[in-house]
């Protein structure tokens, strides 16, 4: 039975036809009934591990009875001050630091359901997320007041907001709690987190995930494929609010009884910093990251690592011999997707084949489909599938129907299966731009395009890069009135950063006088995608 008094996000889960089919291979897999994920963190300290470090950073750190006992004051303050019901939608507004891994809890143990969002979104963007999830909460990094502030004004379901920092309120009135707040005795089917991911049509998808999802990735990849042990520190450069930074610089550590080490000074300056200052362990970050920090580092302040974990993107051959080279360690590459949560498909050690994803994460299936849906044999090459114990279910989304498809979840990934079993990535089968990392939809940035009065028409795709795996490139036919050339596309790239996040803005920008389109005038964006393959 569930806990959630606030019944939204259950009321607006696809028709049960449309889930994917949920498999549970393994023991660990089978959840008790009540579930929370507030529960990883009390079974470290009854293992002993209450005055352990969990969260260190530059000058301070919490040790895992500090960190509960801070998420509990919290947790007070959303139920007792802000009126928080079990199952209400709490945004979750902040960098990668220690008072967001707290917020994060306080909100699963009130039992409501978490919605983490990047820390760069515009107020434009962020009134979306919160008119889709019909959020009435935040908690708030105050550095981000302005944009949660502005985002409010357009969305103006949001009224009860605390911010944490320096001249927020949150911190004094989590202090000024005499008790904690129990654990909510919420079901492991009820939802914790609504991941958004960037729509290859433009509006962002929300994805729910039960409390059990979350135990679930850490008891496949993290337990079967990293093996993390209690001395390990780990670090990473993904965003909490992706699934991907989540699970590797805050559920898998914690769930290990191990300790995070948080990046204090943004670039990958400040991360070669914190692994020095903190003996980090285990890496997460994409491509892109072990590039700079080949670049970058002194290969003397990584000489704590021991496993380094890349996901976001490909990892090319060549990245993963320049990094062994230098250091000595294999980078355990994988694929996941915020649908799935997590890392579904990855090799560690002597399994590891440099060039090659890997194989399935123990705990899930994975096959190649043709265009009929028809499993195709090893040597072939074909869409991507995807069963295991976790799955897509958006919120209120038609584009259910497309992801999941006769029970199976549909990545948009174009891969080969070899004779061994491995997976090798060819190309995205959609509109999705992965640049750094980061997932980047075509179409939001075409529209943001559109709005500026140089713009006639724009096309957007990705465009192979050695740094970044891809790059956000427009092909932009200019207004009446307009001049092509280079002052009209930094005067475009501006532009777009102040519309969307700047991680989406358009890195380079060519000017055409038409774009290839259908002759009903559909644009025809893979013309385009071509070209970059030649």
């Amino acid at each position: 039975m569930t806990a959630h008094i606030d019944t939204f996000v259950r009321d607006n889960l696809p028709p049960p036809e449309l889930w994917p089919e949920l498999v549970f291979d393994l023991p660990e897999l089978n959840y008790p009934e009540r579930l929370n994920v507030c529960d990883l963190l009390e079974r470290a300290v009854a293992a002993g591990l209450g005055e352990k470090a969990a969260v260190v950073w530059e000058g301070g750190q919490w040790t895992y009875e500090q960190l509960i006992a801070q998420s509990a004051r919290i947790a007070r303050v959303l139920v007792e001050e802000m009126g928080l019901t079990p199952g209400g939608r709490v945004l979750l507004h902040g960098p990668n630091r220690p008072m967001t891994i707290a917020c994060w809890f306080a909100i699963a143990r009130a039992g409501g359901v978490v919605v983490a969002t990047m820390p760069m979104l515009r107020p434009g963007e962020l009134a979306v997320v919160i008119e889709t999830a019909r959020i009435t909460h935040a908690l708030a990094d105050v550095a981000l007041r302005d944009a949660v502030e502005a985002a409010g004004a357009e969305a103006p379901l949001l009224d009860k907001v605390a911010y944490w920092g320096d001249g927020g309120d949150l911190d004094a009135r989590a202090e000024a709690q005499e008790q904690a707040w129990p654990i909510c005795d919420t079901a492991a089917d009820d939802p914790v987190l609504i991941a958004f991911t960037s729509g290859t049509t433009g509006r962002p998808k929300g994805c729910v995930h039960f409390h059990r999802d979350v135990f679930a990735m850490a008891d496949t990849f993290s337990r079967h494929v990293l093996r993390p042990e209690t001395d390990e520190v780990f670090a990473g450069t993904p965003p909490y609010a992706f699934t991907f930074g989540l699970g590797g610089s805050v559920i898998f550590p914690l769930a290990a009884g191990a300790t995070i080490a948080c990046v204090e000074r943004p670039g990958f300056d400040g991360l070669c910093e914190t692994i020095e200052r903190h003996g980090v362990t285990t890496l997460f970050t994409a491509p892109t990251g072990y590039r700079a920090m080949l670049k970058s580092c002194d290969p003397r302040q990584l000489k704590s690592l021991r496993k380094c974990v890349s996901a976001g993107e490909t990892l090319p051959a060549a990245t993963s011999d320049a990094w062994y080279e230098q250091t000595g360690i294999r980078i355990i590459d994988g694929i996941g997707s915020t649908e799935m949560i997590h890392i579904f498909i990855s090799a560690a050690g002597d399994d590891i084949r440099p060039g090659a994803t890997g194989r399935p994460v123990p705990g899930y299936r994975a096959r190649i489909l043709d265009d009929e849906g028809r499993p195709l044999p090893p040597g072939s090459t074909g869409r991507l599938a995807v069963k295991g114990p976790t799955g897509c279910r958006y919120l209120a989304d038609e584009r259910q129907r497309n992801y999941v498809q006769n029970g199976w979840n549909l990545t948009g990934d174009v891969y080969r299966l070899d004779e061994d079993g491995y997976f090798w990535f060819v190309a995205r089968g959609d509109d999705m731009i992965v640049s750094s990392g980061y997932n980047i939809g075509a179409p939001e940035v075409e529209a943001a395009l559109l709005r500026h009065p140089a713009v006639s028409e724009c096309a957007v795709v990705g465009w192979p890069d050695a740094e970044r795996g891809q790059i956000v490139k427009a092909f932009v036919v200019a207004a009446d009135g307009h001049e092509p050339g280079e002052a009209l596309a930094c005067e475009l790239q501006e532009f777009v950063k102040r519309e969307i996040a700047p991680y989406k803005y358009p890195r380079a920008v060519e000017f055409r006088t038409e774009l290839p389109k259908t002759q009903t005038g559909k644009l025809q964006r893979f013309r385009l995608r071509q070209e970059a393959g030649a």
